[in-house]
């Protein structure tokens, strides 16, 4: 049976989150604690993201409220990067509202997706609409979703980079079946950003993908870092270990996000957030430090006993 991730929330939640809010940011209000640069910039992120495939419940007001409280906090902590998708029902246009309402659009680093097969005609289309339903008028990452229709995508987002319609573009998996079609366009392709999933569950990328991307200096937004959600069964009714505090551990979540973006190449995570407590856990795993190779394996070693 799955166990809840409010039953891993710790007391002490509440306290980074006020130390949080205490603390001072030049691009977005408090500073969310651990950043780490895009190579091919140098502009630096805050390393918890927030990602929106459940942020598409439509234009109902009762859905959509505890979203706003999410996103409001998400701010308020110094969070800066959102990744959505048009695959992701009407998510584009519910965060379009509410960053609008909440007038939060010039501290965010917005990223989508364009996954048309229908060559680039459709991705223009595709695209333009992501525009539109997001409010605004420029992108900060645009990325070919599950590698659908790259050959055709790739050379429109470049232009539209050109244009500054874009900042940066990428391509992003979540599925190790793909890894090897994902390798040979990281390989052939001038990219600033892969989003691929990772975590201790996941391990796979970090053969060849991640150390790639560390190569080819590309970004690396982690996706699926709780795996495929079977890790909090596996903790249930367990402590954390003593050791984990070393670098800043308060909950299970943490511990999952700071091994995930721990690994050198890793920019940042994008774990998906609706509720407060969700937000206020996640976000301590970019306080304190994240854990080093020698705790990493130990993170493995755990893991693999379970």
């Amino acid at each position: 049976m799955k166990i809840s991730r409010r039953q891993f929330t710790k007391a002490g939640l509440a306290a980074a989150s006020l130390a949080a809010l205490g603390s001072s940011n030049t691009l977005a209000g408090p500073a969310p604690g651990i950043r780490k640069a895009i190579p091919s910039s140098g502009e630096t992120l805050p390393i918890i993201g927030l990602g929106t495939n459940r942020y598409g419940v439509g234009n109902s007001e009762k859905a959509r409220a505890p979203l706003r409280e999410a996103l409001l906090r998400f701010h308020q902590l110094g969070g800066t990067v959102i990744d959505t998708a048009p695959m992701y029902r009407t998510s584009e246009s519910v965060l379009g509202d509410l960053i609008a309402d909440l007038g939060i659009r010039d501290d965010l680093f917005l990223a989508t997706k364009t996954d048309r097969k229908d060559g680039s005609a459709g991705t223009v289309t595709q695209m333009d609409e992501s525009f539109v339903k997001l409010k605004t008028d420029t992108i900060d990452l645009m990325q070919v979703h599950n590698l659908r229709g790259w050959k055709d995508a790739l050379p429109v987002m470049r232009d539209w980079q050109q244009e500054g319609r874009i900042r940066y573009i990428g391509i992003t998996t979540s599925r190790a079946s793909q890894y090897a079609e994902f390798e040979k366009v990281m390989r052939q392709e001038d990219l600033d950003f892969i989003q691929v999933n990772y975590s201790l569950e996941q391990r796979e990328a970090a053969e060849r993908l991640l150390p790639l991307a560390a190569d080819r200096g590309m970004g690396v937004i982690i996706n699926r870092a709780f795996g495929g959600g079977r890790i909090f069964a596996e903790v249930d009714g367990r402590q954390l270990p003593d050791w984990a505090r070393e670098f800043g551990c308060d909950s299970w979540a943490q511990f999952l996000l700071k091994y995930a973006i721990g690994h050198p190449a890793a920019t940042l995570s994008i774990p998906g957030m609706t509720k407060l407590h969700h937000v206020d856990d996640n976000f301590g795993a970019a306080e304190g430090r994240l854990p080093n190779a020698d705790e990493r394996r130990r993170q493995e070693t755990f893991f693999d006993k379970l």
